[in-house]
């Protein structure tokens, strides 16, 4: 191959490189997108809980008179009237939705307390609740648990202590006692 048949070889490779890179060729004026096709309209402001929604089906109880009044994993007191559950893994003061799948009844509950601990079990449910979606007679049902984690997760709270304060040297009421030097 002779000189001159490769350089127009290379010079038709390298301007043909050209035309094929818009963003770097001449040739091509290169186009700006406005802003306003490239960031996605607004969504309204709806709190949207985050993570992912859990669905689960499985066998629930409940439990009432012998917890009456303990203190439950979120530091709360257990109240059989309220409608709330206990469950393993869903973050303390998840609102879940259970539905008994034999009546079609079902009720929310807020997660306040961790359990059950009897193999084969979902959910625990407080007495109020069990009776909502009627399985407060038989104890034990087939139930369908929707959740959504929420935002933040209840954090255990420490009941504050009393704090004493140093009263300042000003407005200390007892006579000051010097020593003699």
């Amino acid at each position: 191959m002779n000189y001159g048949r490769q350089l127009r070889v290379v010079c038709g490779i390298g301007g043909m490189l050209w035309v094929l890179v818009p963003g770097c060729s001449p040739l091509i004026a290169r186009k700006e997108i406005p802003l306003s096709y490239v960031t996605p309209p607004p969504e309204e402001d709806v709190a949207k809980p985050k993570g992912p929604k859990v669905e689960q089906v499985g066998t629930a109880s409940w439990y009432g008179q012998a917890h009456e009044g303990k203190e439950t994993a979120s530091g709360e007191t257990f109240d059989p009237n309220a409608l709330t559950a206990a469950h393993p893994t869903l973050p303390l003061g998840t609102k879940a939705v259970v539905t008994n799948l034999k009546t079609g009844k079902s009720v929310t509950v807020r997660i306040t307390d961790r359990g059950p601990y009897v193999k084969g079990r979902k959910i625990d449910l407080s007495r109020a609740a069990a009776q909502q979606i009627g399985m407060s007679k038989t104890g034990v049902a087939k139930v369908k648990i929707e959740s959504r984690p929420r935002r933040k997760p209840t954090t255990k709270m420490a009941r504050p202590t009393p704090t004493r304060r140093a009263t300042p040297a000003a407005m200390r009421t007892d006579p000051t006692v010097l020593s003699p030097q």
